[in-house]
């Protein structure tokens, strides 16, 4: 499978009492349906799964595979605290549909090299799906090392590698590596430019649920040839992927939806919405992109 384009790392509407607000989810699909993107990541870290229950997991997989179309990509995201839950939620998403999944290293676990390769084996064995790794160290701690990488490269469904450390060598060290063998997937969003011009073809990009027609028209431009026109696209989105990245990304990310007019509501406990000034200030940042 050859991953193409910007798919969202999708966000997880709630109502007002904390629900998944399946409405909410259908109108947001629709805009960014609307925007471009070339498929769908749910139960990513930007949806929030470790807040969600597994049967709510399993909800949000039926509703995005049904809303889908068939030249869509789908990716689940099925990560969780050790390899049987990994593997209980990588069953469900596929006996939904999913063949392919994202899967970090399990939080809080901290596994070592050794530890880790046997774990994504483990559900490659376990599930027939393919896997596209995740490598976010400052989320779960452990960073999916060249070592992993090497142990994993040759299998047939290790397809990918969603890259979020925000270190660009690690761009430049992938593409050297495992170019032909393991596709680098952006996941460092403001450096994307750097990450396309290093062999990302595709992203799986959490700001796209709130500046999708943006990131969309990047990639396309990159991807016409046209250098420069990227690099001033890049320079327009910079101002607010970067805000993203210094903290507080989910709220920022669903109280940009609501700002593009598509709101999901708040983040679930223990994060809390954004103050005030904490808005003001997003907003501004978000200015270039409103009206692209």
């Amino acid at each position: 499978m050859k991953l193409s384009g910007v798919m969202p790392a999708l966000v997880t509407p709630y109502d007002a009492n904390g629900r998944i607000d399946f409405k909410a989810y259908e109108a947001l699909l629709k805009h960014l349906r609307a925007a471009g993107c070339s498929g769908w990541t749910p139960n990513g870290s930007t949806g929030e799964y470790n807040a969600m229950t597994a049967d709510e997991r399993v909800e949000v997989l039926k509703f995005v595979a049904d809303f889908a179309n068939d030249d869509e990509f789908l990716i689940a995201g099925t990560n969780g605290g050790s390899t049987r839950e990994v593997i209980e939620h990588t069953e469900r998403a596929y006996d939904l549909g999913y063949r392919t999944v994202l899967l970090s290293a399990p939080y809080y676990a901290m596994p070592a090299e050794d530890e880790l390769i046997k774990h994504y084996q483990a559900v490659l064995d376990a599930v027939d799906v393919n896997i596209v790794l995740y490598n976010y160290p400052p989320k779960v701690g452990v960073e999916v090392t060249f070592d992993v990488i090497d142990a994993l490269a040759d299998h047939p469904r290790v397809i990918g590698i969603k890259e979020s450390s925000g270190l660009l060598q690690r761009a430049v060290d992938i593409y050297s590596r495992y170019n032909g063998r393991v596709q680098l997937v952006s996941g460092s969003d403001d450096i994307a430019l750097d990450f396309m011009l290093w062999g990302a073809d595709s992203w799986i990009c959490g700001p796209a649920n709130c500046m999708a027609k943006a990131c969309v028209d990047l990639d396309r431009t990159y991807k016409s040839g046209d250098l420069d026109a990227a690099r001033e696209k890049m320079v327009r989105l910079y101002k607010a992927m970067n805000s993203l990245e210094t903290g507080k990304f989910v709220q920022k990310v669903k109280y940009g939806c609501e700002l593009q007019g598509v709101p999901v509501g708040n983040c679930r406990a223990p994060l809390q919405p954004l103050s005030a000034e904490e808005k003001a200030d997003f907003r501004a940042a978000m200015e270039p992109i409103l009206n692209w």
